[in-house]
């Protein structure tokens, strides 16, 4: 670690690899993998976090994460009997956290999971296609489609309202609408393959279900710590985060996926809206936003003024959206500041981009930030990110490729911390 004082005048690139960051002493477990998730971050920084905040003398008995995503730093705390307060803007992301923070009877979920393949397998499927979401019409053929509706009005008619058990097998079939569907596997761009093999739904639901339950017999949670998860952006001033002795999290990158894109037949399938753009408003790192560019941009600090201007006479879109983001960020910073106890600790994960030529220093402006929103003793480090570091380039469908004709993308990323 080095102190943001020391590197005010150099690169962050120059820092050398932190080996204690890049990877962890276990074997990623299994309920980790329930589903997919973009920019999915790392299990173990969670259990790195909390060994470096006791090295420094916190003992941290509460964790938050403020774009706790999928739920990885909820599971993790859980896994330590830490308390944990997450909330995130995407409804699917916070169904799969919710899902994995909860603990199951086994026994329960092979009954409901039973009896929910019966039933698909002895009723008659209904031709509903007629009526269905222009958007999902799209995606799925007629026979996908129908199937897919009678699994999920079974599930619903299966489990038990409001429970975690009815969320589990939602998860489930969350999971297996790509596969079914004609969406091109493993791409950032929502796009249509032509020659995709095309999995039936029940094989599909029966290998997810699973492997769901695998997930759930190698590893319980901790009964005696408590996880609140909300569906919220962290600048919603309707919601009232806790105080915590501890922050990880990984902020989106300026230049990030549009998560509500990305999450589409999921929110479609589970009518969390019934225009999948509608998700994309308020998200940090979106570029859609209505915002007084020359008005709001005077309060960028000096670092996001730099980066932002340098980006002006290229792009003036792509500034207008990076200066949003900025402007975000250093609220992100004073609620963080905020939301600690004394002496607490927040650690950001954070990765730098490009964009026209343009170094986008997301670690300096966040470091910047942070040292204005009050915090002391910033420290930074760098991690390698390994699935990265082979396929160092995105073809033009977003897929990682090694091939250097492809859009070259950042292999490393800074931890960066804060304390109050």
């Amino acid at each position: 670690m080095i102190s943001y004082a020391e590197l005010k005048n150099s690169s962050f690139n120059d820092l050398p690899i932190d080996d204690f960051w890049n990877t962890g002493s276990e074997r990623e477990l299994k309920m980790h993998k329930i589903h997919s998730y973009p920019a999915k971050f790392p299990s173990f920084i969670t259990t790195k976090s909390i060994e470096y905040a006791n090295a420094q003398g916190l003992n941290a008995r509460s964790i938050a994460d403020v774009f706790c995503g999928c739920g990885t730093v909820a599971y993790e705390a859980g896994r330590k009997a830490v308390d944990f307060w997450g909330c995130d803007i995407n409804p699917v992301a916070t169904l799969i956290a919710r899902t994995k923070s909860k603990t199951y009877q086994s026994g329960r979920l092979e009954k409901y999971f039973e009896d929910i393949v019966n039933s698909f397998e002895f009723e008659i499927v209904e031709d509903t296609y007629k009526n269905a979401n222009k958007r999902l019409k799209y995606w799925y053929t007629r026979r996908q489609y129908n199937e897919l509706y009678h699994l999920r009005e079974i599930i619903l008619e299966s489990t038990p309202k409001y429970s975690s058990y009815r969320q589990f097998f939602l998860v489930a079939f969350s999971n297996i609408l790509k596969p079914t569907s004609r969406w091109l596997t493993k791409s950032i761009k929502p796009q249509i393959d032509p020659n995709k093999k095309i999995i039936r739904v029940l094989p599909a639901f029966k290998d997810q279900c699973k492997f769901m339950l695998s997930a759930v017999d190698q590893c319980q949670y901790s009964e005696r710590s408590l996880s609140i998860i909300e569906t919220a952006n962290i600048l919603d001033e309707s919601i009232s985060p806790p105080n915590v002795d501890m922050i990880v999290t990984s902020p989106p990158y300026v230049t990030s996926y549009e998560y509500a894109d990305l999450h589409q037949l999921s929110s479609l399938w589970l009518e969390f809206t019934n225009d999948y753009r509608n998700l994309r408003r308020g998200s940090i790192g979106s570029v859609h936003h209505d915002y007084n560019f020359e008005r709001e941009a005077k309060r960028l600090n000096s670092i996001g003024n730099d980066i932002v201007f340098s980006m002006y006479s290229i792009d003036k879109s792509k500034a207008k959206s990076i200066a949003k983001y900025y402007l975000d960020m250093q609220n992100v910073a004073k609620v963080c500041y905020s939301m600690l106890s004394q002496n607490g600790m927040a650690l950001f994960v954070i990765g730098n981009t490009e964009y026209k030529g343009v170094r986008i220093d997301n670690a300096r402006h966040l470091s910047e930030s942070l040292l204005e929103a009050g915090f002391s003793d910033i420290q930074i480090t760098k991690r390698k990110i390994s699935n990265k570091i082979l396929t160092p380039y995105r073809d033009k469908n977003g897929k990682f490729t090694s091939n250097k004709s492809g859009r070259k993308i950042y292999s490393e990323e800074f931890i960066v911390i804060g304390h109050k």
